[in-house]
């Protein structure tokens, strides 16, 4: 199976002192990986490396099987990128817009840019200041497809939009893949997004990356595992990831659902969502 992005020992520092510390990713053609983290957990600085918009102290970014540094104008051809706010001035018409972009990207195709504004309802000729922030989103999602892009690199393209238009982006972004040709790296807070369109889920916490793994088998294994003090107390700590303790008892997650359900029986079980998991990797003790 090809890659389309591979990232190897990726490290950047700052001033401030927060660090991406050795992270590696892979994304393989025709699949969506979720990439998820707190704020300021290094989501972003990773998608800017990605895109050469940071350069990394060290490590090797490779997107179509080349370097982005060596090759970024060939590479970025191949690219569409949403970040969460349009970043189109608002002073421009989606028509205005257009003949900026047309003359960056070699392969712009007028005809599909139009038919997204005409699936989306845009209206070409009102300025972008007028447009609602799913109005905008739309525009940025039709700038980026429209020059045939292979990979899709989305930074929080879904926050702040409603339900249904949230369910209509993520309708474009499954047929955006549907040919086995394309990928999407994906970006979000709503993790529910993720668990309905993501192949793999990449977590990153910190600077570093906690686990990169298929989705399905991440939900598969993880689970809560609850109990009272006693039982807690005879519970092998390499047995869990993270426990909270509430006025109930403990929660506690664990990695091997099933493991943990042959050697506990008698302790309710329950299966995890990615929000669960993010929750207990951050604040559980561990």
């Amino acid at each position: 199976m090809e890659n389309d992005l591979e990232i190897r020992s990726l490290n950047k520092s700052f001033q401030n002192g927060f660090a991406l510390k050795d992270i590696n990713l892979t994304l393989p053609r025709g699949s969506v990986m979720g990439f998820i983290g707190q704020n300021g957990a290094g989501k972003t600085t990773t998608i800017k490396c990605i895109l050469n918009l940071l350069h990394p102290d060290s490590g090797t970014i490779r997107i179509f099987g080349k370097e982005i540094a060596q090759n970024e104008i060939a590479v970025k051809e191949k690219i569409g990128v949403v970040f969460d706010e349009c970043p189109l001035h608002e002073t421009l018409s989606a028509e205005k817009a257009e003949k900026i972009l047309s003359k960056i990207y070699q392969n712009w195709d007028s005809s599909l840019y139009q038919s997204y504004l005409k699936e989306f309802k845009l209206p070409p000729k009102r300025p972008i200041k007028e447009y609602s922030r799913g109005m905008k989103m739309k525009l940025s999602i039709a700038c980026a497809l429209a020059h045939h892009p292979k990979l899709l690199i989305l930074d929080e393209a879904t926050s702040g939009l409603d339900p249904v238009v949230r369910d209509e982006i993520l309708e474009i972004f499954y047929n955006f893949i549907q040919d086995e040709s394309h990928s999407i790296l994906m970006s979000s807070h709503i993790t529910s997004d993720l668990e309905k369109i993501a192949d793999y889920i990449t977590f990153i916490h910190h600077g570093k990356i906690l686990f990169s793994s298929p989705k399905d088998q991440i939900l598969d294994s993880f689970g809560i595992l609850k109990c009272g003090k006693q039982n807690f107390e005879m519970l092998d700590p390499s047995e869990y990831i993270s426990y909270r303790e509430n006025s109930f008892g403990y929660e506690i997650l664990v990695k091997d659902r099933y493991l943990s359900k042959k050697k506990h029986p008698d302790m309710v079980l329950d299966r995890v969502n990615l929000d669960e998991i993010m929750v207990f990797f951050v604040k559980g003790e561990k």
